[in-house]
């Protein structure tokens, strides 16, 4: 599509997007929660085309989430680029659920997006979605908000947008803790970012919840500290009363400014399965052109406050995705798109080396488990795809078991899995998971059980078509037969649970091996293909 950019920008699972440009290139960045490495930052030289530059988080040193919950981790990353380095603000968060939120913001920089990033400098702990400013006058600024776990009546939790300077040379935030900004009757103010024109200090923050309530509202002030005015027509973007529109959720932005002056706000997004509020792809990363107004405000360029499904960019042509992914395991390693759970030690979930050709998985803890599990996966990121793979894995025991996962998280799966029976048989079995505990149980359709012929491979493969997911199997020459009954796939989104608030990640498809006797029993898979469909 000339001339045009077709939303989302990032499909598939890529919420809290922080954008900045150096020369003619951008930089994006989003977060991964307990996904290893963390934060995915990619590149692109027209905003329209954007390739994964990298995950600078890869050591213990800096990201070790072993034992936080579900949708904790990373949170709501903020690149920036001054002085001659790259800066990466982050959270980690160790809980979330309850009155209290324990999360702890560090500062990463390195010479170039590649690397080397260096050891963590802790900041602060006071709230989440921190955000570095870097004045005009040489100081730096850290913005989060301030979680207040008593809730007052009428009230929430987020307690305002904090303001300290950080000193580069001590490296430690210096000086008064100023509360600069209360937020609007939308409340839930978070995600705060900072910048300065014409003599003001425009602050953007998100509001109203990261549901269907989102939403982008602004202040600005002469002074960084304050007092801070609301913009006249906020919310400035938001899907709050338009149901209709296919990008719903939106809020959480950043701001870009193009070497030709051209202003444009990424923010995100998802795309809810038809007639539902679920959303398995997760939330996405859209773009939008904004524009400033004789008075001084920013607004969308298109009008309105609703985001654009296609943004005019002239001279731009968005490339589609290629309808296949083919993945070859080599050694050294892992292809670029997968990622793993929350351990900084890949190399007791995994090896590419072990056997040249395949990724040998080993065995640890439950499916679910909040510290090591051997689940090597890919985002999804469409409604119509589907995903396969080759198993040379030869159980001893009903505690082992190997195979194809989609993967929400610890309650919400579907797994296609090789185990034994009671009778010693290899067996091809369908187990998920469909609630949240104490209620949450693991299905397994016993009836379905199929029997394998040991010591040959099995190939496994999935279907989504929005709601529905339907697993198969192949063996020797026979062909494709499908295998246990049509699956919820609307289960597998932030929604499916129920939850009053959600979870925040996305759906992911790939090869999983467990081994609960404690044994390491290893798992090869020979390749993985992951196909986009046609509706």
């Amino acid at each position: 599509m000339t001339d045009t950019i077709r939303n989302p920008l990032l499909t598939g699972f890529n919420p809290d997007p922080s954008i900045c440009r150096v020369g003619e290139e951008y930089y994006l960045a989003t977060s991964t929660f307990e996904w290893y490495p963390g934060v995915q930052i990619h590149r692109s030289w027209d905003l329209a085309n954007w390739t994964l530059a990298t995950r600078p988080l890869t050591r213990a040193a800096q990201l070790d989430m072993r034992g936080n919950p579900d949708s904790c981790g990373i949170w709501a990353p903020c690149l920036s680029f001054a002085d001659g380095l790259f800066w990466l603000i982050y959270t980690d968060m160790k809980r979330y659920e309850g009155n209290f939120k324990d999360g702890h913001n560090y500062l990463v920089t390195a010479p170039a997006i590649e690397g080397p990033w260096s050891d963590p400098v802790y900041l602060n702990s006071s709230g989440f979605d921190p955000s570095l400013f870097h004045d005009d006058d040489g100081r730096k600024w850290l913005l989060n908000l301030k979680w207040d776990y008593r809730q007052r009546e009428g009230g929430d939790r987020f307690g305002g947008i904090l303001l300290q300077q950080y000193d580069v040379e001590r490296k430690r935030l210096v000086g008064p803790i100023h509360n600069v900004f209360a937020g609007t009757g939308l409340k839930l103010t978070e995600g705060p970012h900072l910048y300065r024109r014409d003599g003001w200090y425009h602050l953007l923050v998100a509001e109203g919840g990261t549901g269907y309530q989102h939403a982008v509202t602004m202040a600005r002030a002469r002074d960084i500290t304050g007092p801070y005015e609301v913009h006249p027509d906020n919310p400035v973007l938001t899907t709050r009363e338009r149901p209709d529109n296919p990008l719903q959720r939106a809020g959480h932005a950043d701001l870009v400014e193009t070497p030709a002056g051209d202003t444009y706000m990424v923010h995100l997004c998802g795309r809810p399965l038809p007639d539902t509020q679920r959303s398995p792809l997760g939330r996405e990363t859209a773009i939008q052109r904004v524009v400033w107004g004789e008075d001084g405000w920013l607004r969308l360029a298109h009008g309105g406050s609703a985001p654009a499904l296609d943004v005019a960019m002239p001279g731009v042509e968005q490339r589609a995705p290629a309808a296949e992914e083919r993945y070859a395991f080599k050694p050294g390693a892992l292809p670029a798109d997968f990622q793993w759970l929350r351990t900084p030690h890949p190399e007791r979930l995994f090896s590419l080396d072990a056997r040249p050709g395949y990724l040998r998985l080993y065995g640890r803890e439950s499916v679910g488990s909040w510290f090591e599990q051997a689940l090597v996966a890919r985002r999804q990121d469409s409604h119509y795809c589907s995903a396969d793979t080759e198993l040379e894995f030869e159980p001893e025991d009903i505690q082992q078991f190997a195979g194809l996962i989609a993967y929400y998280n610890r309650f919400k799966f579907h797994y296609l899995a090789v185990t034994l029976n009671d009778h010693g048989d290899k067996v091809l079995s369908v187990m998920g998971c469909h609630d949240e505990w104490p209620s949450g149980r693991l299905d397994i359709d016993a009836s379905d059980a199929v029997v394998l012929e040991p010591g040959r491979p099995v190939r496994l493969g999935l279907d989504i078509r929005e709601r529905e997911l339907r697993f198969r199997f192949a063996q020797g020459d026979a062909g494709w037969q499908t295998v246990g009954p049509v699956l919820d796939a609307g289960l597998l989104s932030d929604e499916g649970s129920g939850r009053a608030h959600g979870y925040f990640t996305g759906n992911f498809l790939g090869m999983a091996a467990h081994d609960i006797s404690g044994r390491g029993w290893q798992a090869d898979f020979a390749g993985f293909r992951y196909r986009r469909e046609s509706r």
